[in-house]
């Protein structure tokens, strides 16, 4: 085989292959003309299971360039009433930012819920910190945050909190949860960490205290004939009233009664 008929096989072998390859693009095509396919390889990680059928529509919470905005947000969460009407929860109506709180593409089983009290008071702080007030406290306070190195989970005061979560009102979300009934007054991080509401280093006055009442409220059962009629029945206290708190209950919990043992009749 001479020269010239070689190059005429190899030019029919390569025009057959790439007759082949245009062949299997075409009835691939359907498929990878879809956005899914280019998606895929981009994506970070899949959507929890509440926002997994928006998997194939990345546009529909990020914008080029931009990424996540609050208002692709807003369009689906804004008539949330149950979140907005609890107390707790209420600021979501205000607060002009979701991204830093509920992170997304963690997989279907992620939590988007667990709180984040350092991110919420960051949020809070962006219209002080893009003023162009020359106010010498906000100027101050911008400076005292940024020395503090306050995103170091080891920089905490001995409150527990970061410099940024112990700028929060905690009484402006939680003031339905006091049981202290604002005895202790709102300043809740004196006690408090943001993680939890119990405090390990807590130690509770001697079991022989009698000053209960000053801390702790009776139940509104105890106002009613169901503590004539059942609660000092079974306490086997007749004479007791209801600011003795003592002569039935136990410093472990209210439920343990003095020689009754765990009792819950509430």
């Amino acid at each position: 085989m001479n020269a010239s008929s070689r190059a005429k096989l190899v030019s029919f072998v390569l025009g057959a292959l790439l007759l082949a390859a245009a062949a299997v693009v075409w009835a691939k095509w359907p498929t990878l003309s879809k956005p899914i396919t280019w998606q895929r390889q981009v994506i970070p990680g899949h959507l929890s299971d509440s926002h997994r059928f928006l998997e194939n529509n990345c546009a529909s919470c990020h914008t080029p360039v931009k990424g996540v905005e609050v208002g692709k947000c807003v369009v689906c969460h804004a008539n949330n009433e149950s979140l907005l009407q609890r107390q707790p929860t209420a600021f979501h109506a205000s607060i002009g930012s979701c991204r830093e709180c509920h992170t997304e593409h963690q997989g279907e089983t992620a939590n988007l819920r667990r709180m984040n009290h350092g991110a919420l008071a960051k949020i809070g702080l962006r219209e002080p910190e893009h003023s162009t007030s020359a106010d010498a406290s906000r100027n101050n306070l911008i400076a005292w945050l940024k020395d503090r190195s306050v995103d170091s989970t080891t920089d905490r005061g001995a409150s527990g909190l970061s410099a940024h979560e112990a700028l929060l009102n905690c009484a402006s979300c939680h003031s339905n949860q006091d049981r202290h009934f604002k005895l202790f007054g709102q300043n809740c991080s004196q006690c408090h960490t943001a993680d939890k509401w119990t405090i390990p280093e807590f130690r509770h006055p001697s079991a022989s205290s009698t000053d209960c009442a000053q801390c702790h409220q009776a139940p509104p059962s105890h106002y009613m004939e169901h503590f004539q009629m059942v609660s000092v029945v079974v306490a086997e206290r007749p004479h007791a009233n209801v600011s003795q708190c003592q002569l039935c209950h136990q410093t472990t919990s209210w439920n343990d009664i003095k020689g009754v043992g765990w009792y819950k009749h509430h």
